[in-house]
């Protein structure tokens, strides 16, 4: 049923509009005689078409369109101006107002119903399209959080791969993946940049699945060699990461390369220093090297809460970019419970 709004001050007008529209097919009409309160109608109801008299008291033809073309979604509804023939400069108004056609006084009655005819199918066109526009944004939707799901599957599995042969634990991946997101906010990240980086985050330790096993999981210290190997992680997680059109991987690359990178220039692999790390690597070795420390490994105790916040802080502006540590301080409570939730239960089937 498509619904005719009639605005004409000529209550004559009105009531042959009406009879007239009767014979148009599933037609209702809507008919106000003042134009003030149509308006106010057209607040909470949506006609398919207009038929707009020009000249009327309080609020003429061109003030209503105006008025009506700034209701919210209501930019494209046919509307028909009526008008004396000889109205040349009101008609050249009208289009440039929004009105889609004109009828000329005195009103033909054929003209009257073809142009109510047309104008209607071409309204329900609109709503077709409109309506078959909603359709295809939501299946993009679906379609988008679909790819998005799997990334985040692979995400995950890849850095269990790593766990495996890591004695870090995925407790310690969903501490520091927290952490991350907490440091982001503080400094003011947007709520997508503060996702991203929690999602990647858990793969920056990914290229230690090259790292032989005498190495990774030695309790001793390194020699020299030792050393240079261990430290090979960084540029091998980047290898594996890098190139792929994925957001995610691309910023977890970064993240892999990064993550050793120090703020007085003495990290690697590139010795990089201050901002010329990128932001993310600068949070993620905040993150990292606190829950390292207060972690249980193989080869030492957990340090206390106390003795790592002290560390942090020493090391603000050498090891660490001194805005992620006071950064990850602003938001300590947060940092505690996060601490708290995340221990190494015996069946960790937790997700980030």
């Amino acid at each position: 049923m498509s619904l005719v709004l009639i605005v004409d001050d000529n209550t004559t007008n009105l009531t042959l509009f009406r009879h007239l529209l009767k014979k148009v097919p599933d037609v209702e009409t809507m008919c106000f005689e003042y134009p003030e309160k149509a308006i106010e109608w057209c607040q909470s109801n949506e006609p398919d078409l207009v038929l707009l008299d020009y000249m009327m008291p309080v609020i003429d033809g061109l003030e209503f369109i105006q008025i009506f073309r700034a209701l919210e979604g209501y930019k494209d509804i046919p509307l028909v101006m009526i008008t004396a023939d000889t109205e040349s400069e009101v008609r050249h108004k009208a289009l440039e107002l929004g009105a889609h056609d004109f009828l000329n006084k005195p009103i033909d009655k054929t003209e009257l119903l073809a142009r109510v005819k047309n104008l209607l199918k071409l309204r329900e066109t609109q709503l077709a399209l409109s309506d078959r526009a909603a359709w295809l944004a939501i299946e993009v939707k679906k379609a988008t959080e679909d790819l998005r799901a799997r990334e985040k599957e692979m995400v995950l599995r890849l850095s269990r791969a790593a766990e495996h042969r890591d004695p870090e634990t995925g407790q310690h991946l969903l501490r520091m993946a927290n952490y991350s997101r907490l440091i982001s906010r503080e400094l003011g990240l947007s709520e997508a940049e503060q996702e991203l980086i929690m999602e990647a985050a858990p793969m920056h330790d990914l290229g230690k699945i090259a790292t032989p096993d005498a190495i990774l999981l030695k309790n001793g210290k390194f020699v020299d060699d030792e050393f240079t190997i261990m430290k090979a992680h960084a540029q091998q997680g980047y290898d594996i990461l890098s190139g792929s059109d994925s957001l995610l991987l691309r910023t977890a690359a970064s993240m892999a390369l990064t993550h050793h990178e120090k703020f007085d220039g003495s990290g690697y692999p590139e010795g990089l220093s201050g901002e010329d790390i990128p932001l993310y690597g600068r949070i993620i070795a905040v993150a990292d090297v606190f829950d390292a420390l207060t972690s249980v490994r193989p080869y030492k105790k957990a340090w206390t809460l106390e003795d790592a916040s002290k560390l942090l802080k020493e090391n603000a502006g050498t090891h660490f970019d001194p805005k992620c540590v006071e950064a990850f301080f602003r938001a300590w409570n947060d940092v505690l419970e996060i601490h708290d939730k995340y221990q190494e239960p015996s069946d960790c089937d937790a997700k980030i």
